[in-house]
């Protein structure tokens, strides 16, 4: 069976952050991810982690104006020195979690900027966070994500990422494979899983249409999770979905793999 975390900004969502961690727990999650640390001091989140017992498994580097409907800085010309910031203040904050592995979430295309330029500057990006991490032992990773819930996102495949992981030349930079995300894109889950195994470093999970709990659509999620555990799959896979009825009803799809 696969290690399940807990993403928290998703899931017992109807409580206050620092409460859903206890929350995880007593609903049988090891390890938890979640967007961004950054609105809590490093040791508000490592208490609840420490007395909980989670592993933090994931968050993100930081990502611009969230609520303004940023979505990443890494293919912004004009925001280097922004970026470059935001990778060191996720790592205070990993050192303090044990954070294993950190995410960049590369942008929506700015307006006005051709796409060689902010591909160019995302591969710069890049290069530098991963070779940051790389001393710190984090791995840094990429992840594709639909555009049709973010129009413009400027990663959408999964070929598009092994691609960039390619110009980027790091041994320090990989995939996060998002199930949900890539069926809307590009389908082919189980054999896209496979065939790149060896740069997937996590999964999350989330069932289409909706991004509704495992069980509610059109995946088959009996057959893939299995799968996985067949193929080696051997890291953490993320529970971020909306729960359609409540996290702790919606869970059952947990217990039947």
């Amino acid at each position: 069976m696969p290690k399940y975390a807990a993403n928290l900004t998703m899931l017992f969502n109807e409580q206050p952050f620092l409460e859903r961690f206890g929350a995880a727990a007593r609903n049988g999650f090891k390890g938890v991810e979640f967007l961004f640390p950054y609105d809590f001091e490093p040791q508000q989140v490592q208490e609840q982690l420490q007395q909980h017992q989670l592993e933090m498994v994931l968050h993100n580097l930081p990502a611009g104006n969230w609520a303004g409907g940023e979505r990443g800085i890494a293919c912004y010309p004009d925001r280097v020195d922004e970026f470059e910031q935001g990778v060191e203040t996720a790592l205070k904050y990993a050192k303090v979690l044990g954070t294993q592995r950190i995410n960049c979430l590369v942008g929506i295309q700015p307006a006005g900027v051709e796409t060689r330029v902010a591909r160019n500057t995302l591969v710069r990006n890049l290069q530098f966070a991963a070779a940051s991490l790389k001393l710190a032992g984090i791995p840094l990773l990429i992840e594709p994500i639909n555009t049709f819930d973010i129009p413009g996102f400027f990663l959408s495949g999964t070929r598009q990422g092994l691609e960039l992981i390619d110009a980027v030349g790091s041994d320090n930079l990989f995939l996060q494979y998002d199930i949900y995300h890539m069926q809307r894109m590009e389908g082919e889950l189980a054999n896209t899983i496979k065939n790149n195994l060896s740069v997937i470093r996590h999964i999350q999970l989330a069932d289409n249409p909706g991004r509704f709990e495992p069980g509610t659509g059109e995946i088959n999620y009996g057959f893939l999770l299995n799968f996985l555990d067949e193929i080696g799959y051997e890291g953490w896979v993320g529970c971020e979905y909306k729960p359609k009825a409540g996290t702790e009803a919606g869970l059952g799809w947990r217990d039947a793999q």
